[in-house]
């Protein structure tokens, strides 16, 4: 208590407090790991150690909350089978869906102090994650569980929506190829730094013949991307689809 509320009143790192407590309801005790979770890596420079950056405890974070949502979605649905499991998953660890999480939870709000250049969207997602894994290391699994599951899952999350919607579209593209009896490929046809970040550039084939192309920060959104203009430009209706 007497250290949160030097954190808070006190410390340099007090503005840093306040904007935490805004996104998380609370000040956590090590404002340094937290910090960590916030701080990109094209903030690095000569002066600044090169390992500094979120992306550890981006994996960590990662990991971790695949587990609570698969316990969480376990525990919701006990006459689901696993495919539904594993489709509702992927549907909340997706990128674009924690990138809106973030978005909505005020993460932007201290990502843009630790972030040099244009900030992507899709870095809210990887420091959403990082933050999990910040919550992990300081307060275990089980405070981090429940922690992400009423503050988070069930707060900012459409459950029903989630069930019913389907924007995987290398899914549908895939799931076209296949009942089509076509050959669909994705190549990586770049990777380059822009501001200071790796950008990918990914294309989509059919039977070896190119048919779009898409570029983004993150490797997983480039190629959904890619397969929704591939989906457009090979005028390919959405699939009907049970989850």
């Amino acid at each position: 208590m007497i250290r949160r509320f030097y954190h808070y009143y006190v410390s340099p790192e007090k503005d840093l407090a306040k904007k935490l407590k805004s996104v998380l309801g609370f000040v956590p005790d090590n404002m340094r790991l937290f910090k960590l979770a916030f701080f990109h890596k094209s903030m690095n420079n000569a002066a600044t150690v090169k390992s500094y950056n979120n992306e550890r405890l981006e994996y960590l974070g990662d990991s971790v909350l695949s587990t609570i949502v698969a316990e969480y979605l376990y525990k919701k649905y006990p006459g689901k089978d696993e495919g539904f499991l594993t489709k509702m998953r992927s549907k909340i660890v997706k990128r674009k869906t924690l990138n809106k999480i973030a978005e909505n939870m005020g993460i932007d709000l201290i990502l843009t102090k630790y972030t040099q250049g244009k900030m992507s969207y899709s870095m809210l997602g990887n420091a959403f994650e990082a933050m999990v894994g910040a919550l992990y290391i300081e307060y275990g699994y089980d405070k981090t569980r429940d922690y992400v599951i009423s503050k988070i899952l069930m707060k900012y999350l459409d459950m029903y929506e989630l069930e019913t919607s389907d924007d995987n579209y290398k899914s549908q593209l895939l799931e076209w190829g296949q009942k089509e009896n076509r050959t669909i490929t994705y190549k990586l046809i770049s990777k380059y730094k822009r501001d200071k970040r790796d950008r990918f550039k990914i294309g989509v084939y059919l039977d070896g013949e190119s048919v779009s192309t898409a570029e983004d920060y993150n490797k997983k959104s480039a190629e959904q991307i890619a397969s929704q203009k591939a989906l457009k430009n090979l005028n390919i209706n959405k699939i009907p689809k049970t989850v």
